[in-house]
């Protein structure tokens, strides 16, 4: 049998200064195996306001690697917003946790046992098994992280990928294009604002529910204007920093914000919709986030609006890691983030991140 506790509330937390690096694991030495590690389990499907009643901390066996398979130490985990969705019972085109198994998503681990496969005792790790000490990854489930590829391993987990690709293969922004990013002090829209620059957009806009991240997002992460929710409404505040409309929207946040972007769009706009946090992280969580369409602007104006998914575009990664490592060494490209330190402070830095407490992408160092 496992023993396990329920996780305490902390205190009440403090808005973070503004991210910046930390030191990055190390694969200098392979750590030895005990017989047990922790684990953060689903307690109870979400229904409401997330607390710290949903979630178990966990002692269990140590999970054996067999054929196939790598037994991998993790060192640091991604939280990301659509953790809170896939707690709750909604349809989702990925698979929901499960109350009394542990939570999973992007982790950075060190190797430790192998049995072939290209892998070895010592090397670094991207896998999707995360909330763990210690977890067993099919071979064909983790990616090698090469020394050097980027200047802080930790950067691998960050959300770049998704804002570079949505960018580039949905949106095609190029050259001249006024280009609007909803949710840009999120994990993905922390990165867009400089990328929308790398690829030719002359203005670029973002939207925040937080005053005090504004000049973050003017200052570091390429934003040229914000819309600001809760200021007055966002159609009227967009129209102001895009007098001429805008070309593209980086969507992750739906409602009210996608149908402001739809009035100011100009003709030939490209809207590439990446998530829904409007529904994530409202007072539904989990629930839809409905939006009314005027449909003749779409003809009219002949907007482009896509549904996007990484899952369509496995390549992808390889491609976004050589443009993010040169953009880190060049320091036009900044990874903004937040560290939070201890695997049993994974429920808090979820429920903070809910709370648009945190900017950029969210880790714990397990």
């Amino acid at each position: 049998m496992t023993a396990s506790n329920a996780v305490p509330e902390p205190p009440a937390p403090s808005v973070p200064p503004a991210p910046s690096a930390g030191l990055a694991p190390s694969a200098s030495s392979v750590p030895e195996v005990p017989a047990t590690h922790r684990e953060i389990r689903l307690a109870a499907r979400l229904r409401g306001t997330l607390g710290p009643e949903h979630f178990t901390l966990a002692e269990a066996p140590v999970p054996t690697a067999g054929p196939g398979r790598l037994l991998v130490r993790n060192r640091i985990m991604a939280v990301t917003a659509a953790m809170s969705t896939m707690m709750t019972d909604a349809e989702l085109p990925m698979p929901s946790f499960v109350p009394g198994q542990a939570l999973w998503g992007s982790a950075l681990g060190e190797v430790v046992r192998a049995s072939g496969g290209g892998f070895a005792p010592g090397d670094l790790v991207v896998h999707p098994y995360g909330w763990r000490e210690f977890a067993a990854v099919e071979e064909g489930r983790a990616r090698r992280v090469e020394p050097g590829e980027l200047p802080d391993p930790a950067a691998h987990l960050s959300q770049g990928a998704a804002a570079w690709t949505a960018l580039t293969r949905a949106a095609q922004v190029g050259s001249g294009d006024t280009v609007f990013v909803t949710g840009a002090a999120g994990g993905v829209g922390s990165m867009a604002g400089l990328l929308a620059k790398r690829l030719g957009a002359v203005r670029v806009i973002g939207s925040t529910g937080s005053a005090h991240k504004v000049p973050y997002l003017r200052q570091t992460l390429g934003y040229d204007d914000v819309v600001l929710r809760g200021a007055g409404p966002v159609e009227e505040q967009l129209r102001r920093a895009a007098p001429e409309g805008i070309d593209v929207l980086l969507d992750l946040v739906g409602g009210e914000q996608l149908r402001a972007a739809l009035a100011v769009a100009r003709t030939g706009a490209r809207f590439a919709l990446v998530g829904a946090l409007s529904g994530q992280l409202g007072g539904g969580v989990g629930m839809a986030a409905p939006v009314e369409v005027d449909s003749v602007l779409l003809v009219t104006r002949r907007v482009t609006m896509r549904g996007f998914s990484m899952v369509d575009h496995p390549g992808a990664v390889q491609e976004w890691t050589a443009e993010f490592g040169r953009g880190l060494r060049d320091g036009s490209l900044v990874f903004a983030h937040t560290r939070v330190r201890g695997l049993d402070q994974a429920p808090r830095a979820l429920r903070e991140l809910t709370r648009g407490c945190h900017t950029g992408a969210v880790l714990v160092e397990v």
